[in-house]
């Protein structure tokens, strides 16, 4: 049966890609359906120009701080996640996503940075299940290949990691993005916000209706797949489901936050992060 599902997914991913496809300009069309998103942001993988503008990831020192961790999924193999506990006694956990390289050595920085700046317990969770890309060519392989069941079964394992009293925010980048939206709408009641940073967003309106929090979204003007226009759409639908959103445009492109990545911008990397602390530090 989990074979059956994982099937249907693909063949509506290839639906999805031929009916609606990445123009030559690099701007995808989007899909009608409403559990498009994350097939949606999958196909840009298949653009050579989207491929390009992710080069290979620069090394970083990896943190002290922090542990990997195993725990159990529902119908399948154990998920992972890198855990920094905060010094703090606190129920407060800010749940990280990586971006289509995988859970590297920046994500784990950035989980001991944010844990040490929010005073809160953080979970970078592994939707590759140990898999980390060093190019972009395996890393578009990757994503593609994210099967959304499993990546859902992993957000509730980790969540029951937490435990019955915890209470999440959520953040992602890129991929991880749109898997920061969503989280939150699967751990709906539990979740106090949510950052997505260039991240393909949830357009269904009756799925943004059960959302428990407002969202920030960060975008880059000069981002040719989370164009204005994608961004503008999930605005007005995040209003027509009552739910508050807030944009914040910087006049930068697609991963511009990542400072691994040659194509960091650092001036919009601070003052974004600056918009997204307050935030969170307000939750």
């Amino acid at each position: 049966m989990k074979q059956f599902f994982f099937f249907a997914f693909l063949l509506a991913l290839s639906a999805c890609r031929q009916a609606n496809p990445v123009s030559e300009t690099g701007k995808a069309v989007m899909c009608s359906g409403h559990d498009d998103a994350v097939a949606q942001f999958a196909s840009f993988a298949d653009n050579a120009e989207f491929r390009g503008m992710h080069p290979d990831p620069l090394h970083v020192e990896v943190t002290k701080k922090g542990k990997m961790i195993d725990f159990p999924v529902a119908g399948g193999a154990n998920g992972h996640a890198f855990l920094v506990k905060s010094r703090r006694k606190t129920d407060k956990y800010l749940l990280l996503f990586h971006e289509w390289w995988g859970l590297n050595d920046y994500i784990k920085n950035e989980a001991a940075m944010w844990s040490k700046e929010l005073g809160v317990h953080v979970l970078a969770i592994d939707l590759y299940d140990g898999k980390v890309a060093a190019n972009a060519e395996e890393a578009g392989k990757m994503m593609q290949a994210n099967d959304p069941a499993r990546s859902l079964a992993i957000i509730d394992g980790a969540a029951k990691f937490a435990g019955d009293k915890a209470d999440f925010r959520t953040m992602g980048w890129c991929f991880g993005g749109g898997w920061s939206l969503q989280a939150a709408l699967r751990l709906n009641g539990k979740v106090k916000a949510c950052v997505v940073y260039y991240g393909m967003p949830e357009q269904d309106v009756a799925k943004l209706k059960t959302l428990s929090t407002d969202v920030v979204f960060i975008h880059p003007e000069q981002d040719k797949w989370l164009t204005a226009e994608v961004v503008g759409d999930f605005e007005k639908n995040m209003k027509s489901a009552g739910k508050a959103v807030m944009v914040y445009h910087y006049p930068a492109d697609h991963a511009f936050a990542n400072p691994s990545s040659p194509r960091y911008n650092e001036k919009s990397a601070r003052e974004a992060r600056a918009v997204v602390t307050s935030y969170l530090k307000g939750k």
